[in-house]
């Protein structure tokens, strides 16, 4: 009778959380509404429709990678929140995508029809005119077949290795006297343009890929070409970078040696666009070391990065795009005066991409010039192509200030990025580290060092996104400047222990992953149910972009059932079920997805003189909690902390883009009494009249 009841509990408390993958799969089926959404602009709902398809790339390279990996593993592994197996999460992945590529080639299906009745045509070669097709035969033999590399697989021609996320023509060759081929044309790269313009038809293109497949038999002379099909295969990215580790090696060469070898592992999902038998496809996958079930047919193109350039034929007409936005200056700031005695003053909150991520730019720039600093530490993620704060951090050690530097080589798909940066900066004279072994340095943390006469003052930055002046205007972040004493040893602290390649084990003020931001997070937790059980106000408010910490997830729970209200504003993957009667009742969960990413990350505990506010680096998955160096801030300031409560009620009230998670787990967008309320565009109207009215507004 015990383990049933046990058992029973066990299954009810299941029906809690959602597991991640498919979680995460959701996430990306609200990209896609976004790009089916009529209240987008066309232009911008291709750049939606190009998203979705990238972010499913890298969702196979890693996640589906890493199940692949588990899979091999001797011993079955569960998922800990829903307990399911690998082979089960992998089943309703490839199940779920099948879903979602169906509304995504539905989608294409109608945003081509909506471009048409815009004078812009994707072409179908088969409803072309002869003279048409005629030309297309001529580009093809002039401008395509001398890049090309067409190859045979036979007897004595091995399979090629096929590059994960390049589109590949694949034909079935047969001659009377041999046994069936393979043919297979690369047919990516940069050699030849992707849209091939047709001059009869203004604004009329064909993808090359698809003359490539229409004129196979002019490169396969000899033989008869049966079968034809375009294809991509998408290789695991999930490599663990500590257990193939070179001791000969140092770590930045380590690291490129990683970059090789990812190139070259376990293709995981193949995309064909059809027109090849059930045969030829299972000959290819076993060619290809691939299962069957990891085939997907595509009615739209396999790769939908050109869709950006289609949205460039628009420009002009401005129905097409989003209102045009910059960046606004803080009002809390005088432009025309130095940012150093405007931060030692008072602090400073800059929220990107409503304000511009110039100030702190400016503060790096005049700490590379100013004769009082001794120092500058930041630790770099991810980084603009042609970065200022690498200028800065470069001139300020040319200028004999000591400059130390964490880059973190380990920033997914940034390495090679990072690896050049950190030759740049090394070769300046800076100190350049890549953080404590086995962990990843994912906190954003600026500390300039000041010594006025006696007096050493710290100015730190702390933020919530990356050190990216491309990115700063198109994912809502929070930056905090603050000369306070407390913030500066401590963060000082959190440096040292990275420069020396330990972690922080407490602080008084900030937040420190791995060994204090959890705790501390769950403590706090506990504060406020302990007060929702005296009957006194409690509140928990938080912003993230993905929870799965199992412990915080429970311990929500735990402040649900006690009655502590709970808002969260979560974009992505959320492994907990909110509006459960009894259950998760007082937990309210939002997914805000729009024109801006929403990267920044926001904890509030309590209401009233015991509320805490701080702004961090940190989202509540286990990888940022327990095995990243992350720092969340505390926000002293009262009027900085009544703007970011303000901010997070604002958001909470979106009805635009702020769809609502339901207590099954999908997610819609609730019923909005009139026009319905975007956040993103209140808070940039919002800047937009601060600077206009002045800072005494």
């Amino acid at each position: 009778m015990k383990m049933r009841r046990r058992e029973e509990k066990q299954k009810d408390n299941i029906q809690l959380y959602e597991n991640r993958e498919l979680s995460w799969l959701k996430f990306n089926m609200r990209v896609l509404e976004e790009a089916q959404s009529r209240a987008v602009p066309l232009g911008e709902r291709l750049t939606f429709l190009s998203i979705f398809q990238s972010n499913l790339d890298e969702f196979f390279m890693v996640r589906v990678g890493a199940l692949e990996d588990q899979k091999l593993l001797p011993y079955e592994i569960r998922d800990n929140k829903t307990k399911m197996t690998v082979k089960e999460q992998l089943k309703a992945i490839y199940s779920g995508v099948e879903t979602l590529n169906t509304i995504k080639d539905n989608t294409y299906k109608k945003m081509i029809l909506e471009m048409k009745k815009q004078g812009i045509h994707m072409a179908d070669f088969k409803m072309l005119s002869k003279g048409e097709q005629a030309y297309l035969e001529k580009y093809f033999m002039k401008e395509i077949v001398p890049l090309l590399s067409p190859m045979i697989v036979g007897r004595k021609q091995p399979f090629p290795f096929l590059k994960s996320g390049d589109i590949y023509a694949l034909a079935v060759l047969e001659t009377r006297s041999e046994k069936q081929k393979l043919g297979i044309i690369p047919c990516g790269g940069s050699v030849f343009p992707r849209l091939i313009p047709i001059p009869s038809a203004p604004n009329t293109f064909l993808l090359s890929e698809e003359v490539i497949l229409q004129f196979l038999s002019k490169i396969y002379k000899g033989y008869k070409v049966t079968e034809r099909t375009l294809l991509r295969v998408t290789r695991n990215a999930d490599i663990d970078m500590d257990k193939v580790y070179d001791e000969d090696l140092d770590y930045r060469d380590h690291m490129e040696e990683v970059l090789k070898q990812r190139k070259k592992l376990a293709p995981v999902r193949l995309e064909i666009t059809g027109g090849i038998s059930s045969e030829t496809l299972q000959r290819f996958c076993e060619y290809a070391d691939l299962s069957k079930a990891y085939v997907y047919v595509s009615k739209s193109p396999l790769e939908l990065s050109f869709l950006r350039q289609l949205r460039a034929l628009f420009r002009g007409n401005e129905a097409m795009f989003y209102t045009h936005r910059v960046p606004q200056q803080s009002p809390g700031l005088n432009r025309t005066e130095p940012l150093i005695p405007q931060v030692l003053k008072q602090d400073v909150l800059l929220a990107y991409p409503y304000e511009s991520i110039r100030p702190f730019l400016q503060l790096l720039s005049e700490a590379a010039r100013d004769s009082g600093v001794v120092s500058i530490r930041m630790t770099l993620y991810r980084l603009a192509k042609n970065s200022k704060v690498i200028e800065s951090l470069i001139e300020a050690a040319e200028n004999g200030k000591q400059v130390d530097v964490l880059v973190e080589l380990k920033a997914r798909f940034d390495e090679a990025n990072n690896i050049e940066w950190s030759r740049r900066l090394e070769e300046a004279g800076c100190h350049v580290v890549y953080g404590v072994d086995g962990l990843k340095v994912h906190s954003k943390l600026c500390l300039i060092t000041r010594k006025e006469g006696n007096e050493i003052q710290y100015i730190t930055q702390i933020g919530t996104g990356n050190y990216n002046e491309n990115t700063a205007h198109a994912y809502t972040d929070l930056s905090l400047m603050t000369a306070r004493q407390e913030i500066g040893e401590e963060v000082l602290h959190v440096f040292q222990a990275i420069l020396l390649g330990y972690v922080v084990e407490d602080c008084g003020h900030l937040l420190v992953a791995p060994r204090c931001l959890q705790n501390k997070i769950l403590a706090m937790i506990e504060e406020e149910i302990v007060c929702a059980k005296k009957g006194e106000p409690a509140y928990i408010g938080i912003k993230i972009n993905s929870l799965t910490d199992k412990k915080i997830i429970n311990k929500l729970i735990e402040a649900s059932r006690a009655g502590v209200q709970t808002d969260m504003i979560i974009r992505g993957i959320n492994c907990l079920r909110s509006g459960i009667a009894g259950k998760t009742d007082h937990i309210h969960v939002v997914s805000i997805v729009g024109r801006f990413l929403e990267h920044s990350r926001i904890y509030i505990f309590g209401t009233g003189k015991k509320e805490r506010i701080y702004i961090s680096s940190a989202d509540f998955m286990t990888r940022n909690t327990l095995r990243r160096i992350e720092v969340a801030a505390p926000v002293y300031d009262q009027s900085l902390k009544e703007r970011i409560r303000k901010m997070f009620q604002i958001m909470l009230a979106d009805t635009a883009k702020g769809r609502i998670q339901q207590p099954d787990g999908s997610y819609c967008l609730p019923k909005a009494e009139g026009e319905a309320f975007d956040s993103q565009e209140y808070f940039y109207e919002e800047a937009y009249r601060a600077v206009k009215n002045g800072p005494s507004s």
